[in-house]
């Protein structure tokens, strides 16, 4: 084993992260979703990695040729076993796909480069050969943003951006990084903390995403109330398209024209490959300070938000969870020490750095809106376990269970009206389908005109389940967009959320995107399918 390869495990063909990570439904959780949502108890595991259907390569022995020419023999791997660890990301379906053993849609072949400039040679081949190309960072797409689809050409590669690992540049002076686009969460927080530095990006996903997908989705981390989202953070992009190159960003702010690193940011990929962001960095914090908080109902939860982020008082992490959500983890909890809670919402808060001088007017705030303190255990138990979600959802598969998550944002005056649409969307079609859910949500990014809508959706499996989750995503989809709010707040859109970009930017602003992806990508071999209607 490789020290690259040491440093960046593979994660599972067949559900999130690595086997380290997961563990077994709790009976308790089993129990409750067997009486809560009437799931007859039965396991339901994955085949075995043997019964894995994976397709014959299509990647013709010249095309072969020419890219091993460029990364060399190591670089150009067509084995199943490397196939079909990158035939899509991990959504519910992704994974309900392969645990069945499909993975007929796996790429013709796993390109691995290790420069910019091999990601630029790379490019202009694909474009000459006619072979789509599919970046891959950290796998982590829950939207279908890294499916292999072919779009209409005979092979497609998945371009594997692991070996661009480094910090090429740290500019203590600036206090900002340069970055390689390969690079994971947790290996970026490292190489910034021998300098003293952390990026302050820590994204459920964290844990396997890559710098070059955190800025291709405009991903948003659970402590972005303190350091923002992570397109606030970026400096400068280093960009390789199938007809050259872009170098964007030279100050921090600039009149000269409109900001083309907007195009590159959360454009998944279908414009260009992302291979090196700049980012601004802050010192890492010596003090961190937790404490969790009550409030009687999500509204006035809500409002309590609304209240921080327009005052700009807002800790560095804050989140509120509905009551169904809040009663879901007490009653799954083996304790919640610290203050007493039996109903209500629970928000989490969260200090680091200078953020800590303002606790005293948020706590203030926070009282003055109806919230009581439940002191500093529960805020510190969510933060233990908070990457541990996704395991959870696949050890539900395990167990006859429907797992998944879709999220939105809107502003303050309709963020109640887009809740209840969605939830209430959810919950008839998944009823109708005979299949009745929990549909629990939580606030956890918010500015000062509005907030993020996660929710997570858990309900028995029905015959069909990919088809009962998309009947169910459709109708909820749907909802968002009646109500005004964006189909994607930090999810992306990828190959879910496309049918609604219409809707939200308009038939000029798809035009726009089309008139782009003309310029830099004429042969259209960018990850096909992805974003653009």
């Amino acid at each position: 084993m490789t020290e690259l390869e040491h440093r960046t495990p593979e994660q599972e063909w067949n559900a999130w992260g690595t086997a380290d990570g997961a563990s077994p439904v709790p009976e308790e959780m089993r129990t409750l979703i067997e009486q809560g949502l009437g799931v007859v108890r039965r396991d339901t595991p994955s085949v075995d990695r043997s019964a894995v259907r994976v397709g014959e390569s299509r990647l013709p022995d010249e095309v072969r040729s020419a890219l091993v020419a460029i990364v060399g023999d190591d670089g150009v791997r067509t084995d199943d076993d490397a196939r079909l660890l990158h035939a899509g990301g991990k959504s519910t379906p992704d994974l309900l796909r392969r645990r069945a053993g499909d993975a007929d849609s796996a790429p013709d072949a796993v390109v691995l480069p290790g420069s910019h400039e091999q990601v630029c040679e790379l490019l202009a081949r694909c474009a000459e050969h006619r072979v789509a190309v599919v970046p891959f960072g950290g796998g982590t797409s829950v939207v279908g943003g890294v499916e292999p689809e072919r779009g209409g050409f005979a092979s497609v590669i998945a371009l594997d951006l692991r070996l661009l690992d480094g910090l090429v540049d740290l500019d203590a002076e600036s206090q900002t990084a340069t970055l390689q686009a390969g690079l994971r969460g947790p290996e970026a927080e490292e190489l910034l903390a021998g300098h003293g530095f952390t990026l302050g990006h820590f994204p459920q996903s964290f844990e396997h995403a890559s710098i070059g997908g955190f800025a291709a989705t405009r991903s948003s981390g659970q402590a972005s109330a303190g350091y923002g989202r992570f397109d606030a953070m970026v400096v400068r992009l280093r960009v390789a398209t199938p007809t050259g190159e872009l170098d964007l960003g030279r100050a921090p702010a600039s009149a000269a024209g409109p900001d083309l690193r907007q195009l590159f940011l959360g454009s998944e990929g279908a414009l260009g490959i992302i291979t090196e962001v700049t980012v601004r960095v802050h010192p890492k914090p010596q003090e961190v300070e937790s404490a969790a908080w009550s409030f009687p109902d999500f509204a006035t939860g809500a409002k309590a938000l609304r209240v921080l982020a327009q005052e700009g008082a807002l800790p560095t992490v804050a989140r509120l969870s509905d009551e169904l959500e809040t009663m879901i983890n007490l009653a799954t909890a083996h304790e919640v020490g610290g203050g007493e809670q039996s109903g209500g919402c629970l928000m989490i808060t969260r200090y680091e750095g200078s953020r800590i001088a303002v606790r005293a007017r948020v706590e203030q705030l926070l009282s003055e809106s109806g919230g009581t303190s439940l002191g500093a255990a529960p805020a510190e138990k969510w933060d233990h376990g908070r990457y541990h979600g996704p395991y959870l959802r696949d050890a539900l598969l395990d167990v006859n269970a429907l797992v998944e998550t879709l999220e939105t944002a809107s502003t303050w005056s309709r963020l109640e009206e887009t809740c209840n649409a969605v939830r209430e969307a959810l919950t008839e079609s998944l009823q109708a389908q005979g299949t009745p859910p929990l549909v629990m949500c939580h606030i956890s990014h918010v500015y000062p005109t509005g907030a993020s809508l996660y929710f997570t959706i858990a309900c028995g499996r029905g015959d069909e389940p990919v088809s009962q989750w998309r009947q169910a995503k459709r109708a909820a989809g749907d909802a968002i967009s009646r109500s005004g709010a964006t189909i994607t707040h930090h999810h992306a859109v990828g190959l879910d959320h496309r049918e609604w970009l219409t809707d939200e930017i308009g038939e000029l602003g798809v035009a726009v995107l089309r008139a782009v992806k003309s310029t830099v990508d004429p042969s259209g071999v960018l990850n096909p399918g992805k974003l653009i209607p």
